[in-house]
């Protein structure tokens, strides 16, 4: 008996022992990878000389405001140098909480952080215009979605819809999203000079698109924008970020023109 409870503990320290080990290559794993991701991300940036600017320094709302208002709500906080949305409970039709840039942009490069909520959606805008007769960003500003890819809906409607996608357009060519609640890096560039467009996330490009002309009025016309009067009209707008209803939040928000 004794001899079978020696070898038994024996037994059991070295399972104890090897789930550690794992555990811990495990979190190695997990680090390198996002490690990784830091230092890939940079690779496009090079590309471009130029300052960069800083569109949010997580510590004021300064250079933004909602969407055809003055200001900004307190539907979106500042938390630990980030800006998050919280949907608001009582919410009146037709209100909505987009924020956007006082100034506007044509040719860029632009690097920012999101984290989005379980099941959550939202997304970046570019070629925005504040026109009287346009109620919502995205009847101009052509869309970059950000989202749970695994359990918000839209990430089973088509790969058009997931995160890194010229929304309705055009797909990214694989899924490198971090799991939900960590931190993604996305870098857009917009070059109307050479009618490029592409979306680096986490590090890999995954999106390639055309932005002007007539490579564009043709993938234009065959989606769900196709009739929309003012959509990817302006080559020159502002920058904005969606309310979709679901928590989200933005960090490190830099800008640098081409």
């Amino acid at each position: 008996m004794k001899g079978g409870y020696k070898k038994g503990v024996v037994l059991l320290i070295a399972a104890s022992l090897v789930f550690i080990a794992c555990k811990d290559k495990n979190k190695n794993q997990k680090q390198e990878k996002m490690e990784m991701a830091k230092e890939a991300v940079q690779a496009p940036m090079k590309e471009v000389q130029g300052e960069w600017t800083i569109l949010f320094d997580g510590n004021s709302f300064d250079g933004w405001h909602e969407y055809a208002k003055e200001g900004v709500s307190e539907n979106w906080k500042l938390e630990d140098g980030a800006m998050v949305f919280y949907p608001p409970e009582d919410r009146k039709k037709g209100d909505i909480h987009d924020i956007v840039t006082d100034e506007e942009f044509t040719d860029f490069e632009l690097s920012l952080e999101w984290k989005i909520s379980e099941a959550g959606n939202s997304g970046f805008f570019w070629g925005i215009k504040e026109v009287a007769s346009v109620k919502k960003p995205y009847h101009t500003g052509p869309e970059i979605q950000v989202l749970d890819n695994d359990k918000h809906p839209d990430g089973k409607n088509g790969t058009s819809h997931q995160a890194g996608a010229l929304y309705d357009m055009v797909s990214p060519s694989k899924d490198v999203t971090m799991p939900v609640g960590e931190w993604n890096t996305m870098v857009i560039r917009v070059d109307h000079k050479t009618n490029t467009g592409n979306v680096h996330l986490n590090g890999t490009k995954i999106t390639e698109f055309p932005v002007s002309n007539a490579e564009w009025d043709t993938m234009v016309s065959r989606s769900k924008f196709a009739d929309w009067e003012h959509f990817g009209k302006y080559a020159t707008g502002k920058i904005g970020l969606q309310d979709h209803g679901d928590i989200v939040a933005y960090k490190n928000i830099k800008i640098r023109e081409l």
